[in-house]
């Protein structure tokens, strides 16, 4: 994460906490873009909660958040949604919707009011539906969709959205090791194509091979923070995952394995 660069999200001294806990303490962190930032941590750890705090969706227990120049707090909601895209840990239908209009909802913060969705926000969800490998399901109603189907659907539905900033929260979530391979070769590219992702990994080899920096997240209220190639070690990781990890090289690759 450069220091030179204008950030796209920072916070000082963010604190994450739960009632008799905290979770994060004093994180400064400066989202910049062609960052992928991956975080890491044991369950319950503060991953997803953190991930609502930097979007603004829940106040933080102590320190300040600021997207551009201005305080996140202070901004509209759908201007936020133009910079910033939230993709939860699971997605609710509360209606009936195709694949298509599920997708095509994603550009909502940029149809002005009381408008239609334009042609080009049409050809936007229909490319992105294509890069979730879901245009043939186009037609179809969300509720037949598998449980990768609908993760898929939902990463297409972010994307959609075209802002600066992409956290997500488990991208990677109920899908098979393809198609984890091809969300997180999307947002890869995106990152170096100068937007700014940050995503919970549960897999420390995905984020050992997508991400340019780490967040490890301890659940005490300890982080580390840096390059993934100087934060990603078989000491940290085994401190961080309460278990031994040993560190495996592979095809010039380092592979972390749980040791027995």
């Amino acid at each position: 994460m450069q220091d030179s660069a204008e950030a796209v999200l920072a916070c000082r001294g963010l604190r994450v906490a739960v009632p008799g806990r905290v979770l994060v303490e004093d994180l400064d962190l400066r989202l910049v873009p062609g960052t992928f930032l991956a975080v890491l941590g044991q369950n319950g750890s503060g991953k997803s909660l953190t991930l609502l705090t930097l979007a603004g969706l829940r106040a933080p227990d102590a320190g300040s958040l600021t997207l551009g120049a201005y305080p996140l707090a202070r901004q509209p909601r759908k201007a936020v949604a133009r910079r910033l895209a939230l993709l939860p840990q699971h997605s609710e239908d509360a209606f009936p919707a195709t694949v298509f209009d599920t997708a095509l909802s994603g550009r909502h913060p940029h149809v002005p009011p009381l408008a239609w969705e334009s042609a080009a926000d049409r050809d936007i969800a229909a490319d992105c539906l294509a890069q979730m490998d879901l245009a043939a399901l186009a037609s179809r109603d969300v509720g037949t969709l598998s449980g990768g189907e609908r993760r898929r659907l939902a990463v297409a539905q972010v994307l959609a959205q075209s802002p600066q900033l992409f956290l997500l929260d488990e991208p990677t979530n109920h899908l098979d090791p393809q198609h984890q391979l091809t969300v997180l070769d999307v947002f890869r590219r995106l990152a170096r194509t100068d937007r700014t992702v940050v995503a919970s990994l549960h897999d420390v080899n995905l984020a050992a091979r997508y991400a340019t920096d780490c967040l490890l997240l301890f659940g005490d209220g300890r982080f580390r923070l840096g390059p993934a190639g100087e934060v990603l070690d078989s000491a940290t990781l085994s401190d961080l995952y309460a278990t031994p990890m040993e560190a495996v090289s592979w095809r010039d690759r380092t592979l972390f394995v749980a040791a027995d």
